[in-house]
Parts: structure tokens; C-alpha cells; sequence
């Protein structure tokens, strides 16, 4: 295992990865929300559905240009290398999120094929969110390098070990999805999206589960990181945490504390993120390529850390105003138009 040293490619791979993980999270939730689309058939819940995140959801893509962009700028020989490696999942989550983003303004404009439109803008949503998945499995699993180039075959990505992360994607933004509605909504709309986040958490901690117990087997250094000794110490908070989250979790649920279960979900998240890069750290390309054999030079990183260090408070601040702005439940009486 390479030695960890901080420097300014450690700090930039901290940076992408915080960006990854905000997209995860914000993108996340308006995605889950549109594949719950197909359980709320009535058209006004649909329409409230849409308007609790009609004020953010396309700013919300902002994180997914900083990761990727800034994977390119900082990191070119792993871009170079993942990049082929997944290309079929990429281009399928972004023609789902075309569908998703194009449906989102349509169905407003038209009454005729508002229906077609409903089903671009869940079907959009759940390709983007399983193709997410299987590009993380895909990853996750191991890339076929041989020096600086990939060196794998076309469907190396589909594996039964992606389509489960895939899955796993799936089921955890249509958690973070049904609680958003609980926080937003009232009614029998909020009612109906309580029933939803019960089992939305079963599938995502059965999916939490499978994914964790099949990940110490694709490589063997995924197992000494998490089970041998003194690894072990460091790695048990992990599973500790998301148990105790967890229980929490079906608390707030069952008391019906509208807010509790979205900001749980977060966190939920956030450690089984941590989770993925223990795994990983300090890999860019698992057990291939660090984050400095794929560092750009020292020089350019210098360079662009100033242009993040003035982007990413610009983007935080106006990404907080605008939840501010809008928060609180929606008035089902007004909307997006």
C-alpha cells in the first residue's frame, strides 16, 4: 500500500471527492424523487412533487461539472484511464439526465402528452441513477491497466458486482427522494411518502449490506484494509456508525419527525461514502494508479487550488441561500409554471 503523504495532490483529491459527494447527495435526492414519480399517479402530487425542487435541482448539477472537470484538470491519467473504462454507463446517465432535465420544463407545457413526458422524466432519472451506480461498481471492481492506458474489453463495466452497486444507487436516492417529500410536503402526499421511506430503508440497507460483503472479495487488499489487524480498529467505526444511524433513522420515521429523516439519510450517505474511500484511499484507479502517479504537475495544481478556492465558497453561498430562500414545506397552491 502506498505510504499516505499530504500534499497538494492529497488535497485536490479531498476536493474532488467532496464535490462527488455533493452532487451525490443533491443530485441524488431530486433524482429518487423522480423515479417515485410512477407511485404518485395523481397529477396534482406530481406537480407539488416537481415544485419542491424546482427552485434547486439544476444548480444542484454544478457539483457533477466541479468533480468531473476538475478530475481532468487535476488528475489526467485517470481520466484517461476510467474514462474509456465506462463510457457506455456515462453516456447513458447523461441522455437520462437530457430526458430528465428536457421533461422537467415540457410537462408544464403541454396537457396532450404530460403523460409521455412523466415517464421521460422518471425513466431519465432512474437510467441516470443506475448508470451512476454501475460506472461506481464498475470502478470499484478493479480497471485492466497496463502501463498508462486501459487495456480492458467494452462490457468489462457490466458485471453482476456493478448491477448490484447500480441497484444499491437506486435504492438509496429513492430513499433520499422520499424524504425529501416527508420534509416538503403535507398531506396525504407526505402520508403516502412515509410509507415509501420504510421500505426504500430496508431495500438501501439490504443493498448496503450486499455491497459491503461482496466488496472485501474483489480485491484482496479491500480485505486487509477492513479486516486485519490493526486495520480493523480504524475500519469497525464504519458499520458501527451506519447502525446507529440507521436506528435513528426508524425512530424519526416512526414519530413522524418530518425534517429527521432527510438530514439521517444525508448522513447515512455521507458515512458509506467514507466507507468507499477507505476502500480506495490512496488509489485513484483501484490498485492500479495513486493520486500522485496521476497527479497533474505540482505547478498546475498550485495554479488552479486558487480558482477553487474562490469558486467552491461562491457556489456553497449561493447554493445555501437558495435552500434558505425555499425552505419550509410547499404551498401545493403555487408552483413552477
Amino acid at each position: 500500500m502506498a505510504e499516505f503523504t499530504f500534499d497538494i495532490a492529497t488535497l485536490w483529491a479531498f476536493i474532488i471527492a467532496f464535490a462527488v459527494f455533493m452532487y451525490i447527495v443533491m443530485d441524488g435526492f431530486d433524482l429518487g424523487l423522480g423515479m417515485l414519480f410512477p407511485f404518485f399517479p395523481e397529477k396534482h402530487d406530481r406537480d407539488v412533487m416537481m415544485n419542491t425542487v424546482a427552485p434547486v435541482w439544476d444548480g444542484n448539477e454544478t457539483w457533477l461539472v466541479l468533480g468531473g472537470g476538475g478530475l481532468m484538470a487535476a488528475f489526467p491519467l485517470a481520466f484517461a484511464i476510467v474514462m474509456p473504462a465506462i463510457y457506455t454507463p456515462i453516456i447513458a446517465m447523461l441522455i437520462g439526465l437530457i430526458f430528465r432535465g428536457v421533461a422537467f420544463e415540457f410537462r408544464w407545457r403541454t396537457t396532450r402528452e404530460r403523460n409521455l413526458w412523466d415517464i421521460a422524466f422518471a425513466g431519465g432519472s432512474l437510467i441516470a441513477a443506475l448508470a451512476q451506480g454501475i460506472a461506481l461498481g464498475a470502478i470499484l471492481q478493479g480497471i485492466h491497466v497496463e502501463g498508462r492506458h486501459y487495456a480492458g474489453g467494452w462490457w468489462d463495466w457490466l458485471t453482476p458486482f456493478s448491477v448490484l452497486t447500480g441497484c444499491a444507487v437506486v435504492a438509496g436516492y429513492g430513499l433520499l427522494g422520499a424524504t425529501w417529500l416527508v420534509m416538503k410536503t403535507t398531506g396525504d402526499l407526505r402520508e403516502h411518502a412515509y410509507r415509501l421511506s420504510w421500505w426504500l430503508l430496508i431495500a438501501t440497507l439490504a443493498a448496503i449490506v450486499a455491497v459491503s460483503l461482496a466488496t472485501p472479495f474483489l480485491q484482496a487488499e479491500y480485505w486487509r484494509r477492513w479486516f486485519e489487524w490493526p486495520n480493523i480498529l480504524f475500519t469497525a467505526p464504519i458499520p458501527i456508525a451506519v447502525a446507529a444511524i440507521t436506528l435513528l433513522l426508524l425512530k424519526s420515521l416512526a414519530d413522524k419527525r418530518d425534517y429527521r429523516p432527510f438530514v439521517l439519510s444525508l448522513i447515512l450517505f455521507a458515512i458509506t461514502y467514507a466507507g468507499l474511500g477507505v476502500s480506495m484511499f490512496p488509489y485513484i484507479v483501484p490498485q492500479s494508479v495513486t493520486i500522485w502517479q496521476a497527479a497533474a504537475p505540482a505547478n498546475s495544481l498550485f495554479f488552479m487550488i486558487f480558482g477553487v478556492a474562490v469558486l467552491v465558497p461562491i457556489i456553497l453561498a449561493y447554493t445555501g441561500w437558495a435552500y434558505w430562500v425555499f425552505r419550509g414545506k410547499v404551498d401545493a397552491s403555487s408552483g413552477y409554471h
